[in-house]
């Protein structure tokens, strides 16, 4: 045997590489999704697919039966994915992880055990007290999607939401300014010899921003006001083309609101209570048939004339100007708004995963850190202890105490 056929023998002998198992999570969790109760709250966080992809690192999933219907999420297409179907709410609270859409209910605290973790809606300005305190008592460690930011320092599931929001608030426009919905009869667009509509927008944050895209995709007369040059310049840049903007100067302002078909408050507040901008007597003073939205409703409104409608009835006519108050706009789209969900969702819960559980990944991602306003039952937002006037603690030094 020449020495090349040696060679080639004494490899086939040779130790092989074993094949690892790689991408499976170091702390398999147990997540509920419980239905939501909240009124008119149509969304889910997690698609039948991101529940496939969750399994697939070793987590379980509890689902409660139905809790996808709302946006066509059946509870078929979440078993086939490896979620498991509780029909009982209890069961579905006691796992590690309850992951909801809405802020849980005084009913909801009372199902949960001691020392879970909740990730759920949680804006200040609508907190119970009592549910507050529940959470405190069961130790519950609790983040808020309101307080939530990407790497880049943004407000991610806010911003997720307000893009559905700005653009779905547009098309909505254009329903009530149809015939069908006793409107003016005007297409948002303009077409060939017909001046375009004419809409303005109060606000040029994100909503404002999706706002106007769509809009002006559309061919309307846009005009966009806010009090911040440095959102203005932003939208002006981020939009692609040129639109009217100013800062808010009630002459103006007043000027174009009683000039236009369609006005859209977008107004968020820095404070949990956004302003009042446009008085009644300007609203008297628009054109008749016109359509008021108020996406701000949820944070008090920035119209005299708001007030909270739903959508079983979204409408109200004041003044002859058709007033559409709904403080949830994204459930209008549910499935849409739960794709966007749980893009933010899935990839949060793999890394609680791969990092061994809540407290390690709270240890280690300042982004997290910043979403957490109960560290197990100590409360650490300032916000919220300021409304309520409780003591808040620092949670960087709760987390060096616990390491």
């Amino acid at each position: 045997m020449n020495d090349m056929s040696k060679i080639a023998q004494k490899a086939i002998f040779q130790t092989q590489e074993a094949f690892a198992s790689v991408g499976r999570s170091r702390n398999s969790l147990k997540i509920g999704v419980p239905k939501e109760i909240s009124f008119q709250e149509k969304r889910i966080p997690l698609t039948p697919l991101s529940v496939a992809l969750l399994v697939e690192y070793g987590h379980e999933v509890v689902i409660e039966s139905g809790a996808g219907d709302a946006s066509n999420f059946l509870d078929q297409h979440y078993s086939e994915q490896g979620a498991r179907i509780s029909h009982d709410k209890q069961d579905v609270f006691q796992s590690d992880i309850i992951i909801k859409i809405a802020s849980p209910t005084l009913e909801e605290v009372g199902m949960m055990r001691n020392k879970q973790v909740l990730l759920s809606s949680h804006q200040p300005s609508l907190m119970d007290l009592k549910v507050l305190q529940g959470l405190m008592r069961k130790q519950i460690t609790a983040l808020s999607y309101e307080y939530l930011k990407d790497e880049g320092g943004h407000l991610t599931v806010v911003r997720a939401m307000s893009e559905i929001v700005g653009a779905t608030s547009v098309l909505i426009a254009a329903e009530y300014l149809s015939n069908i919905f006793d409107g003016k009869g005007l297409m948002l667009g303009g077409v060939t010899g017909v001046p375009p509509t004419e809409m303005v927008i109060i606000g040029a944050g994100t909503v404002g921003e999706y706002a106007a895209r769509t809009a002006i995709a559309l061919g309307a007369q846009v005009k966009v006001f806010d009090s911040s040059i440095y959102r203005l310049r932003r939208l002006q840049n981020n939009v692609g083309s040129r639109v009217f903007t100013s800062v808010i100067q009630p002459m103006v302002l007043n000027k174009a609101v009683k000039s236009c078909d369609v006005v859209i408050g977008a107004v968020r507040a820095n404070n949990g209570r956004s302003p009042c901008i446009i008085t009644e007597e300007t609203v008297s003073r628009m054109k008749p048939n016109s359509v008021l939205i108020d996406v701000s409703i949820d944070q008090g409104g920035c119209f005299e004339t708001s007030e909270v409608t739903t959508h079983d009835k979204p409408v109200f006519r004041k003044y002859d100007v058709i007033h559409y108050c709904v403080p949830n706009i994204a459930s209008r789209v549910a499935r849409t708004a739960t794709y966007a969900l749980t893009n933010i969702f899935t990839p949060l819960l793999l890394q609680i995963g791969e990092n061994g559980g809540m407290n390690n990944m709270i240890w280690s991602d300042k982004c997290i850190r910043s979403a957490i306003y109960l560290y197990q039952g100590m409360l650490t937002n300032k916000d919220i202890a300021e409304k309520f006037n409780l003591p808040s603690k620092d949670l960087d030094l709760l987390i060096v105490a616990n390491q």
